[in-house]
């Protein structure tokens, strides 16, 4: 069972990595394969029955179960994408109007522009429309955080006529990102849009009497008891996502002491909570069974407490909206459930691997989640860790065993998945995982459902002690571990050390598995070499955000948007990058302009990343700098790391005191120029900087690479600009199908008519360009090295 349940996830992990899916000619042949290999070991079974030489069949029926459990995984995993991926919006409606009749699928989740949530498709009323039936709504409105709930316009369950725009899943791609787009797949969102026209909307009922509307609506009456209970309290937020799985309400700073702490898993519905109130049910049900002789002879004490803590384990879980992460700790609760139940003996080894295959059967997109990992990890390194062992410890001496095991034993993983590991987390965990798991949770839990609102207070005053504990272990300078992302190939090395590391004590130089995880700390990315430079153009959506990299320097052009009050690039894109790649330090941070797309991340940045100096056309609120390290650009303003030069052309001293000059006429215009060739930067400037450029530096306009100035807006890149730069390559910068419908044809056109390449982000995700004396400019796009069969553009 084990190899092949290994093996199994082996091959749908397989799949998730491929650029194209196979296609339905190779299925059928794989299924006539797999039927031959199935009719093999019938036959290979029968000679055995009948005692013929078992040494050539015994081989050929391990070799063929491998065999046929890997091929089975690729083809369910192949089956699976293939169905879901069939439910798409075609191109030709992307952002197109399409009145569609639905139900509202989950808790609407309240932004500071309106409202978000999912919408089943049952009717397309609009002629020839093509829409998926899972989809992703928005409701842009506008109103204040006391009006939130009361001006909620739409519910869980109700049935709706909307006038809809909707276009494919499509997320930035980056190194070290997010990546949006499996992750719709995996939740089954097929398109995403907004709600337009308020004059097609039609409430047709008020509820749909489906179980899973029903669920939902339960939900959104919790979430509200709770808001109304807990109104304007700072960690509300958490009591929600604790209960109900909805974390949206947790505030940045929140959440940073969370990660920095290592205890962010507990902040939502995670399998520790699910897996501890259905232990928390085994054991309160198993008390009061055991003392009353009747319910025993009608039905033993552990199938009985099995029961509760599978249906405790159930309701938790639909409380949290059933998301993927939850399905994982149930269906693996439920494996351990009912092997408890038939009362067979089960190594903790077989009973995991049925769990996995379970898991990865159910949810073939798993295997590319990190929580999947992590808990099946963890699970697995306890077992190996504390497992036949001679003797029972003291309960702490136990716990302490434990903590260490699980620490150690996730830290590869934790590294490649995160490139961070909290150095505090056993302490921050050793009391905040009783204090959420045994006391807020089920408090915030009974609070939740019955009429007594002191429970949800007393929930919440546990709760405020815990995080004053947290705030102040996160003020520790040496809080978390933060480093460059390891190669993936120094993973196995690594776990076989740790699994040596966690040897029993008396086991003879246990100390050497530290060489196993050695290369995940000491194999760092390459850096440039002298005069030459790396340039990452990342993909930031609508916006902006440049990463230059020479021998020992690194500089920084411009944050990219904000996108809301909780999210920006510089938290979500910018940084991840930079600690991805190794880069512990700014020593030049240079924002253009004082526009959201531009200088929306730029507090997220500085805040977590150190800074040598910030120069920008503005005076950016930045209470970690000095006024010496934040000044303004001008142009004249030259400096020289490693031999690359850097050279501001733009703007003048003298344009500062001149009002009538806009934001993006005053952007900070920055050529930098290598052994190799040179790009330049220029932000957002329009026609009057363009011409300004012209007139005073023409002669040091002519570069390699241009990032085109405004996104390929017709306000800028004028004929004689782009005449004057005659750049090789062109990079427009724009989120996908955006709303100013970046970058105009013409402007492309201009830029296609002196040869040069034009690479989008929004197509091509981030771009590297690698500047070396020795070769030509390297431009590498990430979504065509990293290509997925789920992106929707290839």
């Amino acid at each position: 069972m084990i190899p092949f349940a290994l093996l199994f996830v082996f091959g749908a992990w397989n799949v998730q990595q491929m650029a194209q899916l196979p296609s339905l000619t190779w299925l059928v042949g794989a299924f006539v394969v797999l039927v031959a290999i199935v009719f093999t070991q019938i036959h290979l079974r029968f000679l055995v029955s009948f005692q013929t030489s078992l040494s050539t069949p015994k081989f050929l029926r391990y070799f063929l179960l491998s065999a046929g459990a890997f091929l089975f995984g690729i083809c369910w995993a192949t089956s699976i994408a293939l169905w879901r991926m069939g439910d798409e919006l075609p191109h030709a409606w992307e952002q197109k109007t399409i009145v569609v009749v639905g139900v509202v699928a989950s808790v609407p989740e309240v932004t500071e522009r309106g409202e978000r949530f999912r919408f089943d498709v049952e009717t397309i009323l609009t002629p020839n429309a093509i829409a998926p039936r899972h989809i992703s709504l928005n409701q842009y409105r506008e109103y204040t955080d006391a009006q939130q709930q009361q001006a909620a316009l739409f519910h869980a369950g109700e049935r709706w006529q909307l006038s809809v725009r909707l276009k494919r899943p499509h997320g930035t791609a980056n190194p070290h990102g997010f990546d949006f787009e499996s992750w719709a797949l995996a939740e089954n969102i097929r398109a995403t849009g907004s709600i337009k026209g308020k004059a097609t909307h039609k409430k047709l009922n008020t509820f749909v009497w489906q179980p899973q509307y029903m669920v939902e609506r339960i939900r959104e009456r919790v979430k509200q008891r709770i808001a109304d209970t807990l109104k304007d309290k700072p960690y509300r937020g958490i009591i929600q996502a604790l209960v109900m799985g909805d974390d949206s309400q947790i505030q940045q700073d929140d959440w940073q002491v969370f990660l920095r702490t290592g205890t962010s898993h507990l902040m939502s519905i995670s399998g520790l909570h699910i897996t501890m109130l259905s232990g928390l049910a085994f054991g309160l049900v198993s008390f009061c069974w055991r003392r009353v002789p009747r319910l025993v002879m009608y039905l033993p004490t552990r199938k009985a407490a099995t029961i509760a803590g599978v249906i405790t384990a159930l309701l938790y879980a639909l409380i949290a909206g059933f998301s993927v992460p939850t399905q994982r700790t149930l269906y693996m609760l439920m494996v351990f459930a009912i092997v408890l139940w038939t009362g067979r003996q089960f190594a903790i080894s077989q009973v995991l691997a049925i769990a996995l295959f379970v898991v990865v059967f159910i949810d073939p997109w798993a295997v590319i989640a990190p929580g999947f990992w992590l808990s099946f990890g963890a699970v697995a390194m306890l077992a190996y860790a504390l497992g036949a062992r001679i003797g029972q410890p003291h309960w702490l001496i136990a716990a302490l065993k434990t903590q260490w095991a699980v620490t150690i034993g996730m830290l590869p993983l934790l590294l490649v998945m995160f490139n961070q590991a909290s150095i505090i987390s056993p302490i921050a965990n050793a009391f905040a995982i009783p204090l959420i798991s045994f006391v807020v949770t089920p408090l915030a839990l009974l609070g939740s459902f019955l009429p007594i609102d002191t429970l949800l207070h007393l929930s919440y005053q546990v709760l405020t002690g815990c995080m004053w504990a947290l705030n102040w272990l996160n003020q520790s300078s040496i809080v978390t571990w933060q480093q460059h992302a390891p190669p993936v190939w120094t993973l196995l090395p690594a776990i076989l050390g740790v699994l040596w590391l966690l040897l029993p004590r008396g086991f003879p130089m246990r100390w050497l598995g530290l060489v196993g995880v050695l290369p995940m700390f000491l194999v760092a990315p390459a850096r440039p070499v002298l005069g030459d430079m790396k340039v990452t153009v990342l993909d930031v959506g609508q916006g902006l955000s440049v990463v230059v990299q020479t021998a020992k320097h690194t500089l920084l052009y411009d944050a990219g948007p904000k996108y809301s009050e909780q999210s920006d690039a510089g938290s979500r894109i910018v940084v991840p990058f930079l600690r991805g790649e190794g880069i512990k330090k700014i020593d030049g941070f240079l924002v253009s302009h004082d526009d959201i797309d531009h200088s929306g991340g730029m507090q997220s940045v500085v805040a977590q990343i150190p800074v040598a100096w910030l120069a920008s056309s503005f005076t950016p609120r930045v209470q970690t700098l000095t006024a010496q390290q934040n000044i303004r650009c001008s142009s004249g303003q030259v400096w020289t790391w490693e031999e690359v030069q850097f050279e501001v052309l733009h703007p003048s001293v003298e344009s500062y005191s001149d009002a009538a000059i806009k934001d993006n006429n005053r952007s900070c215009v920055l050529k930098i120029t290598s052994q190799a060739g040179s790009i330049l930067l220029v932000g957002d400037i329009e026609k009057q900087a363009e011409q300004a450029l012209l007139e005073s530096r023409a002669a040091s306009l002519k570069s390699d690479v241009l990032v085109v100035p405004h996104h390929g807006s017709k306000t800028s890149s004028t004929l004689d600009f782009v005449a004057a730069v005659q750049p090789s390559v062109s990079v427009f910068t724009m989120g996908y199908l955006n709303r100013f419908k970046h970058p105009k044809p013409v402007i492309v056109e201009r830029y296609q008519a002196v040869d040069s390449l034009i690479y989008r982000s929004d197509y091509h995700g981030a771009l590297e360009l690698t500047f070396e004396a020795k070769s030509k400019i390297k431009v590498i796009s990430w979504r065509k090295q990293n290509k997925r069969y789920w992106q929707d553009i290839q």
